[in-house]
């Protein structure tokens, strides 16, 4: 098989784990504040339901459970822990939460930061960690996805409040001198689409004093034209990852499993259907949490080793796409 980037350092996958809010909301529970019911949202979008942090819980804290849990697994002592990064678009803190993950973790020997790229974001974290490794900067890293969408969702808005919950996942990766079981990644961005999906500032007006004007900050609600982001998603990833699938010289035969942004059962079907791989490859869990962005694909991956789907040495195709407009995949065998 042959990647997109050969270098002497391998990865392998070593962990991973994932946290959900103890809060589910139903499909019941939205058809109560919108005119709506569980079969429209269902046929729709594949979705039942979706996680809400309470007010006790945020990004950092849902980063860290998940953190803890891909610790575990991989057997790691915390102080290892070189690189943690953070895939958020919803952060606690504007300056950063990942330094927030790495108090918690009490990982005193790790540079933490964030990368916001939306529902793209982990699997964009995730090469990030990976050429910090194989650079031979760094040995052992933590990637997180961790969103809380439900802050910036109008709930009174049927077209997009159906869609969205929180989360977080996360998975320990590490070089390796004798095997590479990261084969290669696509990346793509096309901001002229960005006004698809946005999470805006409000863009409000203040005054310092006379004849000095500032913007105040202060973001607004999710806007989204689900249209368009529906033709975006089944046109572009499944083209990205025909590109990957072919420079690393494989068939879409020897996948054993797609794992796909959580973001509609239509958008998974039709990616697959057009890569040619058959339904029972197709990973989902999208009818429980609904799309929690960043998360998403972590936390997919955490439920299915501990599920025992994805086995050691089992060949993942992922890709993750959505807000920038930007979309990404990665070729990788787990362990």
């Amino acid at each position: 098989m042959k990647g997109t980037n050969l270098n002497q350092i391998g990865i392998t996958f070593k962990g991973c784990g994932s946290f959900v809010p103890n809060q589910n909301l139903s499909n019941e529970d939205i058809s109560r504040i919108v005119n709506t019911s569980d079969d429209w949202i269902k046929t729709r979008t594949g979705i039942s339901n979706r996680r809400i942090a309470s007010f006790d819980e945020n990004v950092s804290h849902m980063g860290y459970q998940a953190s803890l849990k891909a610790l575990e697994m991989a057997d790691w002592p915390v102080e290892s822990i070189d690189l943690i990064i953070l895939a958020t678009s919803t952060p606690d803190d504007l300056f950063g939460s990942a330094p927030v993950i790495q108090s918690k973790l009490k990982a005193k020997n790790a540079v933490a930061f964030d990368i916001t790229a939306a529902c793209s974001g982990f699997i964009f974290a995730l090469i990030t960690a990976s050429q910090y490794i194989q650079s031979g900067s760094y040995k052992r890293a933590i990637v997180i996805g961790s969103d809380q969408l439900s802050s910036y969702v109008n709930w009174k808005d049927r077209g997009s409040c159906i869609l969205f919950g929180d989360g977080a996942g996360a998975i320990a990766i590490e070089a390796n001198q004798d095997c590479n079981n990261f084969y290669g990644f696509q990346m793509k961005t096309d901001g002229e689409r960005g006004n698809f999906l946005n999470l805006l500032n409000e863009n409000k007006e203040g005054s310092i004093v006379d004849n000095v004007n500032f913007r105040q900050g202060n973001f607004s609600k999710i806007s989204m034209n689900g249209q368009e982001v529906y033709k975006f998603a089944v046109r572009e990833v499944p083209l990205i990852i025909k590109k990957l699938i072919q420079i690393a010289e494989i068939s879409s035969s020897e996948i054993d499993w797609l794992i796909l942004h959580q973001a509609n059962q239509r958008i998974l079907d039709a990616v697959g259907e057009r890569l040619k791989i058959d339904k029972s490859k197709i990973l989902s869990n999208l009818k429980n949490y609904g799309n929690t962005s960043a998360a998403t694909i972590p936390l997919l991956i955490d439920e299915s080793v501990r599920n025992k789907k994805i086995k050691t040495n089992d060949l993942l195709v992922t890709s993750g796409f959505g807000a920038g407009l930007s979309w990404s995949s990665a070729l990788f065998r787990w362990g």
